[in-house]
């Protein structure tokens, strides 16, 4: 199979995220020499991209660029023309290479390519200063290449089709210090050098390789990196900070500036069984290393699937282990999303609803089938909430969306994950129960790991598996469920046993008069866990708002606003502006901007914008903030408030 899927898996007819030339070549490795300066902003570096010809007679090619400065380009050695096509607004500029002879079908060939990045670089570099980060002491750089930045970083054929290996040295200094050879290992392994300030930790999205004292400046330190997995160019990452690390398992550490450290290693010391587990339903981890980087506060995701170093935002450190799930869901992209791929963004349901299925079924052996039905019941509310939130009747709810000139972090939101989820628990009901599901689960991560796949071939292969149950799959409404918009065409119907008590409260204080709120009581919420009290103010929000007496009642019995659970914090505060409390609104504008996180900040912002007296509060504190925002966050922010992205700020 891995020969087979080397060989065909990365032909396809096109990537409308992509300018590459896919079915002419393929990236095999990358040999990278970074040189990070953390005062400029901008990376000054060198790529050897070896590639396969998948045609005869192949004497160009194109890459994918973005805000790039192409200095130099050679092939084998030879000096090879290149031009710059047209810009484009989110895909960037393809990069065309003449090559300076032909190649057969099956022959490789070296690039070396020449260049600089931009300071902006779009949403792949983050370049924080001393004072936005944990410490205020040292700065920060972050890389978040999903969807489609790492062509920010490196010119590369980036698109989920094409997985590689790649080698790499990373100097990170204000003056160039590293050597480099034309003749650039082609092991089909990772092997990364990033040599740092001594104050100052290199991480990245591969194995350590040990370190030593810079042999040509003895202030610095060399960290060496390898990955010998194949993985597509949006898992490329790389972080320079003041870092400390905790050991939290065989195979893992926790890393973040020592502000967090110890707290994430409370939170996230289940780990380890975490990674058994999902070991004993799909097999072998095949990476290595699982570290978990805590990220400082700006960075506008859960979490990120780095192979070897997933990213994490500090808002999981709740302090009870109550949101460690986002990290079964991170661990379970080891297999679903990194191992097995989609082959481009249309197919984003592919990685993110099976890893929501599979950290579902991880809640489900630690815990119980109770608690993975009301894990289940609260994404189905999440997903009505980005239907509600983008109309019911557009294309972007689609299972499968068209991205042809649709930027895809446009198209981000929880209906790939919830709508995705909803179609594999539906077949689960349909053909035999969870144990019958998670074996084809299991089979298609075998038969496709190392590749990329489409749903398609998804689809296909579940007809193969399930070849005597054809005539179910056949009467499952497919179109429905993958190319119509809105709500998925069946309700699964989940075992209400631990949302019961939240429904019940919940439908108490709905239908409360106020002669009524004397009754509520402290001990209400005493027997609900965390994960109960975020049910039952999820429900109050899928409702009318309450009236104003009715939320300062639910404080003064309940005290919510001490509670530092951000998952609880955030909808209660969105339950106060909701209602016009109007103390709520500075604690709503502070958690949007206290912290990153797009989960967060974007509804928070839309909750005080439209209560219609702090609208201008709103865009006022969203401007003064914008700048120490992830580039990704503040644009999507800014579309929310209908703000110009080019308003200067």
């Amino acid at each position: 199979r891995f020969t087979v899927s080397v060989v065909t898996g990365h032909i396809m007819s096109s990537d409308p995220c992509s300018f590459s030339s896919f079915n002419t070549c393929v990236t095999r490795h990358l040999h990278l020499q970074l040189h990070v300066d953390l005062e400029l902003h901008v990376i000054r570096a060198q790529v050897y991209l070896t590639v396969e010809a998948l045609q005869d007679r192949l004497a160009s090619l194109t890459l994918d660029t973005r805000d790039l400065k192409i200095i130099s380009v050679s092939a084998n050695g030879q000096a090879a023309q290149f031009t710059m096509g047209p810009k484009h607004s989110f895909k960037g500029t393809p990069l065309e290479i003449s090559l300076p002879f032909d190649l057969t079908r099956g022959q490789h060939v070296i690039l070396k390519v020449t260049y600089e990045t931009s300071p902006s670089a779009s949403a792949l570099l983050q370049w924080l200063t001393p004072e936005q980060t944990a410490g205020k002491k040292q700065p920060y750089l972050f890389s978040q290449c999903q969807a489609n930045h790492c062509r920010s970083m490196v010119p590369c054929q980036d698109s989920p089709s094409v997985k590689h290996t790649y080698y790499a040295q990373v100097t990170h200094t204000h003056t160039l210090t590293h050597t480099h050879t034309d003749s650039p290992r082609c092991d089909l392994s990772f092997v990364c050098q990033v040599s740092v300030p001594k104050d100052l930790v290199a991480v990245m999205s591969a194995m350590r390789d040990g370190q030593e004292v810079d042999p040509q400046d003895s202030s610095r330190i060399v960290y060496r990196f390898r990955q010998p997995v194949p993985m597509p160019s949006y898992l490329i990452a790389i972080v320079v900070g003041a870092l400390e690390s905790r050991e939290i398992g065989p195979r893992s550490r926790v890393w973040s500036e020592k502000e967090f450290v110890d707290k994430a290693a409370f939170e996230f010391s289940e780990t380890e069984t975490m990674l058994k587990t999902a070991e004993s339903l799909v097999g072998p981890y095949v990476w290595g290393q699982y570290d978990i980087l805590v990220l400082p506060p700006s960075f506008p995701y859960g979490g990120m699937e780095n192979p070897c170093l997933t990213f994490a935002t500090p808002t999981l450190l709740a302090g009870d282990k109550s949101l460690s799930n986002v990290i079964a869901h991170e661990i379970s992209h080891s297999w679903t999303g990194n191992l097995v791929t989609n082959k481009t963004w249309e197919h984003f349901w592919l990685n993110e609803g099976h890893t929501v299925y599979l950290e579902r079924m991880i809640g489900r052996c630690m815990y119980s089938e109770q608690f993975r039905q009301f894990k289940a019941m609260g994404g189905w509310k999440d997903l009505q909430y980005s239907v509600d939130t983008f109309g019911a009747n557009n294309p972007l709810t689609n299972l499968i969306p068209s991205l042809q000139d649709v930027d895809p972090d446009d198209a981000f939101s929880s209906v790939p994950y919830e709508k995705g989820f909803a179609l594999l628990y539906h077949l689960e009901e349909l053909l035999g129960g969870p144990e019958v599901f998670m074996g084809f689960v299991k089979s298609y991560i075998q038969l496709f790991a190392y590749s990329s796949a489409t749903s398609d071939e998804w689809k296909n292969y579940l007809f193969t598996y399930f070849k005597d149950k054809v005539d179910v799959l056949n009467k499952v409404d497919w179109n429905a469920w993958m190319f119509t918009p809105g709500m998925p065409p069946v309700k699964p119907e989940y075992d209400t046993t631990l949302a019961d008590a939240c429904i019940a409260l919940s439908q108490k204080w709905i239908k409360a008069k106020d002669q009524d709120l004397s009754s509520f009581q402290e001990s209400d919420v005493k027997t609900l866990s965390s994960h109960q009290l975020i049910e039952f103010l999820s429900l109050l929000l899928q409702e009318d708002p309450l009236p104003l007496t009715h939320v300062k009642k639910m404080q003064d019995v309940y005290d919510l606003n001490s509670f530092m659970n951000s998952e609880i914090r955030f909808r209660w505060l969105r339950l106060c502006v909701r209602s016009k409390w109007e103390e709520a609104v500075p604690m709503a504008l502070k958690m949007a901007t206290e912290q990153g996180r797009m989960k967060f900040t974007r509804p928070l912002f839309k909750e005080v914008f439209n209560f219609e007296k702090y609208r201008d509060e709103a865009l006022r504190v969203f401007q003064a903030h914008r700048g120490a925002m992830h580039p990704v966050t503040s644009g999507l922010v800014a579309k929310d408030l209908k703000v110009d992205a080019s308003t200067s700020l």
